[in-house]
């Protein structure tokens, strides 16, 4: 027997395979191609209190190993996503993770209050990571004080357990990382996507309406993997990996670098089967090692 169960000590996961906020819509999208038991947990769009129109068009650029989106955090708000898309998920069979967003540290703590009262969820994923929020990429995980400020103020308001997203965008990833934890959060997800633009040579205008977007894709996976192990060597709280992640062998290079659990983004727009393809490959790749349980990989670089 293979175990690919996953224990982050506040969240209890069928296996380590996560789907990112962003690129899974809300769930329910994808319940043509297989059923959510089959993920460790999905995590939705981000959602603020109110509905959120987003950025104008065009909003992605495609460029070589990656994907530029400048989407700027669309979404249906709390209240519909509570009433018209919640009661659907209820009883997915895995985790349902809700992506956090805010302009202020208030409205982190509105959204979370409000979800409060719902049933079904199973964390919080903050988001204070974006890049295309504010055209000069400006987001609060790019400030250790920042980060402490709204991780602590969700946590205070929260009856749920925390996952705060952060930014590669900035000279110190544990620095940083070290602030959510200081702040209460129950683990760290990491990397979000690069600041990054496109030009089009023709127009000689940028690719992007917001000129910036974030990069994600294979193109960033060298580097968020480099991230995940610097963070997890510091941190006493479950580190999330992701950034590029396309196959299982890419999957086990987070977890021996010292992620718990990944998530997969981009490689849902390629392949929607992308994630289950990626759980089948973690247990042939458990089988073909005579490995137990897959926990046994976290953290287990040889350096």
């Amino acid at each position: 027997m293979i175990d690919l169960s996953v224990d982050l000590g506040f969240l209890r996961l069928n296996n380590p395979v996560i789907t990112a906020s962003g690129t899974f819509g809300y769930g329910t999208e994808f319940l043509p191609y297989y059923e959510l038991e089959r993920l460790g947990g999905f995590i939705v769009k981000g959602l603020y209190y109110a509905p959120r129109p987003g950025n104008p068009p065009p909003r992605l650029a495609e460029t070589a190993c990656g994907l530029i989106n400048a989407i700027g955090l669309q979404g249906i708000g709390v209240e519909r996503f509570s009433s018209e898309i919640l009661p659907s998920l209820k009883d997915c069979g895995t985790a349902l993770i809700v992506n956090v967003c805010g302009e202020s540290e208030e409205e982190y703590g509105r959204v979370v209050e409000y979800l409060d009262k719902q049933d079904g969820i199973a964390a919080y994923e903050i988001n204070i990571s974006c890049p295309n929020i504010n055209k000069a990429g400006v987001c609060p995980a790019l400030d250790p004080r920042s980060t402490y400020a709204i991780v602590k103020l969700v946590k205070n308001t929260s009856k749920r357990p925390v996952i705060t997203k952060l930014s590669p965008n900035v000279t110190d990833i544990v620095e940083i990382a070290l602030s959510a934890q200081e702040g209460g959060s129950n683990a760290v997800s990491l990397v979000n996507t690069f600041l990054a633009m496109a030009v089009d040579i023709h127009s000689r205008k940028p690719r992007l309406a917001n000129i910036f977007g974030g990069l994600s894709g294979p193109a960033i996976k060298p580097l968020a993997l480099r991230m995940v192990y610097q963070t997890a060597q510091a941190l006493s709280i479950p580190v999330i990996g992701l950034g590029g992640i396309m196959t299982a062998e890419d999957a086990v290079e987070f977890l021996l670098a010292g992620a718990s659990a990944i998530q997969v983004g981009t490689a849902n727009f390629i392949e929607p089967r992308a994630a289950v393809k990626i759980v089948q490959g973690l247990h042939q790749y458990c089988r073909d090692n005579n490995i137990s349980h897959i926990r046994d990989l976290t953290g287990a670089l040889k350096v």
